[in-house]
C-alpha cells in the first residue's frame, strides 16, 4: 500500500469519528480544531509585487542626493514633477509559454508527497496537528532510563523517521523486576523513508550488527528481503552503550499501512501496548491514534456488559499474540499476557481511558476499575462497522461462508446483515479466529526470516532465552 493511499484512510477513519469522539481525540484546545479532514486551508494574503520598478520604488523612493541608476534614469528625470501619482510601472501581462520541445529535457518541479488529493491534503492536515493532540501516547520513563534511549538511537548516522522503544527493558514487566542483574534486552523499532538507502549507510557504520552473508548480499537484496512477511529486518544482540539492544527496521510506508488496516497486526500490535516515543513523526502520531481506537472497538466487541479495566487490557495485549506459533511451540511464556498488564495498568490507562470517554455508549469514571457499555444491536454495530479494514474483511467472509442466509441478506441489504452480525452471540469467537488468521503467516514469517537476520549463533541464543522463558512460565 502507498503511502498515499495509508493516508487517504487515516483521514476517512476520522471522518467516521464522531463529534464527540473527534473532541477527545483533540484533547485542550480542541476548539480551535475542529476537523482535520472538512477544516479549509486559510486563505493567505496576496505575495508583495516584486517586479524592479516597485520594488525600487517602495524601497528607494527617488532622492535628488542618490545617484539614479541605468535602469530606473528615465524615471529619476522625471521626478520633479510633483502631479505624477506614482513612479512604478504597471505589471506586464505574462507571455504565453512556448510549446514544449520534446527533444529537449524537462526541467525538474518538486512535487511534495503530501499533496495527494485535492480534497484531503496532509499538506494542510500535519501543520494542523494540535501540540496536544497523541498526548496520551507520550508515555513518561525514569530519566536514567530516557537518557539512555535518546543516546542510543542519536548514535545512528542513518536517517530515522520514527523511532520507540518497547518492552521489559523499558516498562516493568513481571518476572524481571526482582532480578536486577540480569537487565532485559531493549527493543527498538525504527521506521525509515527509504529502507535500502538506510542499511547502506548502517552498515557502513555498523558492519558488525549484519550477518556475514547479509554483508555479501548488500543493502539492496537486504531491504527486498526485509518486505518479505511483516516487514521488518532485525538486528539482535548488539551491544551498545552499555546495554544489550536489539532493533527492527521498517519503512514509513509499512507502519502506517499496518497501524490503520492491521494487515500484518505485528507491527500495530506491538503498538497497543506501552512504548515509549523517542523520535515522533506527525504521520505515525495520527495514524497511531486510529490502530488505538481500532484495538479499543475489537476489545469492546468481545467482553461482555460490564468486565473491569484489567480484563480490558489483558484483552487488547492478547490480540498481537492470537496465532503466534511462539505460543504454542516453547518459545514464549504462556503467563506473558498478564506479565505485561500486571506492572503496567496505569500506562495502558493513559493509552486508553481517554479514547473510551470518548466513544458513545461507554461509561469508565475516572478512579473506577469498571467498565461498562451498552451491548444492543445498533451499538455493536457502529463499533464493527468502524474495525480496521482486514479485521472486517475476514469477519464478513467468514459470515458469508458460514450460512447462505447471512450471503442473501448482504445482497438485499447491508444495513441489516451487518445489524445481524452484531447481534449474534458468536461474534467474539469469529473475531478471535479472525485475529488468528491475520497474525498467524506473518508471525510464522518473521521467525523464519530471524534465521537470517540474525545469523545461525545469534538465532540459537535468542531460541534458548525464548525457551526459558517458556520453562519458567510453565512452572
Amino acid at each position: 500500500m502507498s503511502l498515499q493511499t495509508a493516508h487517504n484512510q487515516a483521514l476517512r477513519s476520522l471522518k467516521i469519528v464522531s463529534r464527540k469522539e473527534f473532541a477527545v481525540l483533540l484533547g485542550p484546545g480542541r476548539s480551535q480544531h475542529r476537523s482535520f479532514a472538512t477544516q479549509p486551508e486559510e486563505q493567505q494574503p496576496p505575495p508583495p509585487s516584486t517586479t524592479p520598478s516597485a520594488t525600487s520604488s517602495s524601497q528607494n523612493p527617488p532622492s535628488s542626493t542618490s545617484a539614479p541608476s541605468a535602469s530606473t534614469a528615465p524615471s529619476t528625470e522625471a521626478s520633479g514633477s510633483s502631479s505624477r501619482p506614482s513612479l512604478s510601472r504597471p505589471t506586464p501581462a505574462p507571455r504565453p509559454s512556448p510549446a514544449p520541445d520534446s527533444s529537449s529535457p524537462k526541467p525538474f518541479t518538486y512535487r511534495s508527497r503530501l499533496k495527494f488529493s485535492p480534497d484531503h491534503s496532509f499538506e494542510t492536515v500535519i501543520p494542523r496537528l494540535p501540540q496536544q493532540f497523541g498526548s496520551n501516547q507520550r508515555l513518561p520513563v525514569p530519566d536514567e532510563t530516557r537518557a539512555l534511549l535518546e543516546e542510543i538511537v542519536g548514535t545512528f548516522r542513518a536517517p530515522i523517521r520514527y523511532a520507540f522503544a518497547y518492552g521489559s527493558g523499558v516498562f516493568k514487566q513481571k518476572g524481571y523486576e526482582q532480578n536486577t542483574g540480569d537487565r532485559p534486552m531493549l527493543d527498538f523499532i525504527f521506521a525509515v523513508t527509504h529502507a535500502d538507502h538506510w542499511h547502506s549507510i548502517n552498515m557502513e557504520q555498523f558492519p558488525s550488527h549484519y550477518p556475514l552473508t547479509a554483508r555479501v548480499a548488500g543493502s539492496s537484496l537486504i531491504s527486498r528481503f526485509q518486505n518479505t512477511g511483516p516487514g521488518l529486518w532485525f538486528n539482535a544482540y548488539i551491544p551498545m552503550n552499555g546495554a544489550m539492544i536489539k532493533y527492527g527496521v521498517t519503512t514509513i510506508d509499512t507502519l502506517t499501512s499496518d497501524l490503520l488496516t492491521w494487515k500484518t497486526l505485528y507491527l500495530s500490535g506491538r503498538m497497543h501496548k506501552p512504548i515509549r516515543i523517542i523520535k515522533d513523526d506527525p504521520r505515525i502520531r495520527l495514524t497511531q491514534q486510529v490502530n488505538l481506537a481500532h484495538a479499543l472497538r475489537t476489545a469492546l466487541l468481545v467482553l461482555p456488559a460490564e468486565f473491569t479495566e484489567r480484563q480490558l487490557f489483558e484483552t487488547i495485549t492478547a490480540f498481537s499474540y492470537a496465532g503466534d506459533p511462539r505460543m504454542k511451540l516453547p518459545a514464549e511464556n504462556r503467563s506473558k499476557v498478564r506479565n505485561i498488564v500486571s506492572l503496567q495498568e496505569e500506562w495502558f490507562h493513559e493509552l486508553y481511558w481517554r479514547l473510551a470517554s470518548g466513544i458513545p455508549g461507554v461509561h469508565w469514571s475516572r478512579g473506577k476499575r469498571i467498565v461498562e457499555q451498552d451491548v444492543d444491536g445498533k451499538m455493536r454495530m457502529a463499533h464493527l462497522r468502524k474495525l480496521p479494514l482486514n479485521l472486517l474483511t475476514h469477519v464478513e467472509q467468514r459470515y458469508l461462508a458460514k450460512s447462505p442466509e447471512f450471503a442473501a441478506m448482504k445482497e438485499g441489504d447491508e444495513a441489516a446483515f451487518w445489524l445481524k452480525v452484531a447481534s449474534d452471540d458468536e461474534l467474539p469467537t469469529v473475531i478471535d479466529s479472525s485475529l488468528q488468521d491475520i497474525v498467524r503467516g506473518p508471525a510464522t514469517v518473521q521467525s523464519l526470516k530471524g534465521i537470517v537476520t540474525a545469523g545461525v549463533f545469534k538465532s540459537a541464543r535468542y531460541s534458548l532465552t525464548k525457551v526459558g522463558k517458556w520453562w519458567k512460565g510453565r512452572s
